[in-house]
């Protein structure tokens, strides 16, 4: 799993960004049930997946914040 670094994720567009999201949490999904049935050999990706998703929804609510404060 190649890791984003957050400046990376802000040159993102909004649907791409939503796409980010979405195939971050499928990817977690799948590693949940990898690690479920006992086929996960590296259990630290699980971590690095939970942090892309948060790092991803963090900057979607930073674009939401500055928008409301620009209305």
């Amino acid at each position: 799993m190649a890791q984003q670094k957050a400046a990376d994720v802000r040159r993102l567009s909004d649907e791409n960004l939503d796409k980010e999201i979405s195939e971050a949490y499928r990817a977690l999904f799948t590693l949940r049930f990898q690690h479920a049935s006992r086929q996960l050999e590296n259990y630290r990706e699980l971590r690095s997946a939970r942090r892309k998703i948060a790092r991803l929804r963090t900057i979607k609510r930073e674009r939401e914040l500055e928008a409301a404060g620009q209305e």
